[in-house]
């Protein structure tokens, strides 16, 4: 079994406009509402793929029932813990004629002790029964930066984390199996950008000391990198036509994750992850097209 588990959900609206002017009045062509942010897509992908998994997240406010609905009507096996903190509203921009998409993210909320206090002990039950744990997001306003990384200190499975800066320093001591930044969080992270593939791998390296087995890191259209105890891996991205690129980070990761459960080698994982990454920039909802992949 596999647990999706974080802390900064949303609620999503998504806009097409056939051409977005700013500064003037734009009327879309569609429109959608879905549930997203990284761990919710990383939980929906886990269920179109076909593996054993529940989702672990805090959510709030009229916009935490809707998206209550909203995998409830999908059949989505999920735990919900309550926050009197509403959850985040989050707005995507698609502009077909310019190929572009604008990402409007209000940030999350700081949220009470006691109900990251409820979170840790969720996650502590939900873990026992786990396989593999993939961890995404990032931390809620005035949360500790540790907060994944006592997470991982109470769990056994495999750990997947797509998290970045801080929060990933904290928490590579605990010795993760993937951590899967892409290539500006991975900067991010180590505090300085990359001139060339070389200064890359230096870095892939330097969290592979630090703690992790497997460094993933995803370049958009470039190639994905992988580096771990079978050495370097690269993998050429297939050119396709995107409708909306948002959640195909979430779904590499959903689909890496799968691969481990289904005990593939790492270059079958990262191939799943490819693949369902390809499926979910296809079409205009996060993480809701990937069942021919099952």
């Amino acid at each position: 079994m596999i647990l999706a588990a974080g802390l900064t959900p949303a609620w999503q609206q998504i806009l097409s406009f056939h051409r977005f002017i700013p500064g003037e009045v734009n009327r879309a062509q569609q429109s959608a509402w879905c549930g997203s942010g990284k761990v919710l897509n990383v939980g929906c992908a886990l269920h179109q793929l076909g593996v054993q998994s529940k989702t672990l997240c805090l959510v709030g406010g009229v916009s935490g029932v809707q998206i209550c609905a909203d995998f409830q009507a999908m059949n989505i096996p999920v735990r919900w813990v309550k926050s009197r903190i509403s959850t985040r509203v989050c707005t995507t921009i698609l502009d077909e004629s310019a190929k572009t998409t604008t990402e409007l993210v209000e940030n999350s909320k700081s949220i009470p002790l006691e109900e990251l206090d409820s979170f840790f002990d969720a996650f502590v039950e939900e873990s026992a029964s786990a396989e593999v744990v993939v961890l995404s997001g990032s931390l809620p306003a005035g949360t500790p930066p540790d907060f994944f990384c006592r997470l991982l200190e109470k769990t056994s499975a495999k750990a997947v984390l797509d998290i970045q800066g801080l929060e990933l320093d904290a928490a590579l001591p605990m010795r993760p199996y993937v951590v899967k930044p892409n290539r500006e969080e991975l900067a991010k992270t180590v505090g300085r950008s990359f001139a060339s593939e070389l200064d890359l791998v230096a870095a892939m390296s330097e969290l592979r000391v630090r703690g992790a087995e497997w460094v993933v890191v995803s370049q958009g259209a470039g190639p994905l990198m992988a580096l771990g105890p079978d050495g370097l891996i690269k993998i050429e991205i297939p050119k396709i036509d995107v409708c909306n690129p948002i959640g195909c980070g979430d779904c590499l990761a959903a689909g890496i994750a799968a691969g481990i459960d289904r005990q593939l080698t790492m270059l079958e994982s990262l191939n799943l992850g490819i693949q369902a990454a390809a499926e979910n920039a296809s079409v205009l909802l996060p993480a809701r097209n990937l069942s021919r992949l099952s």
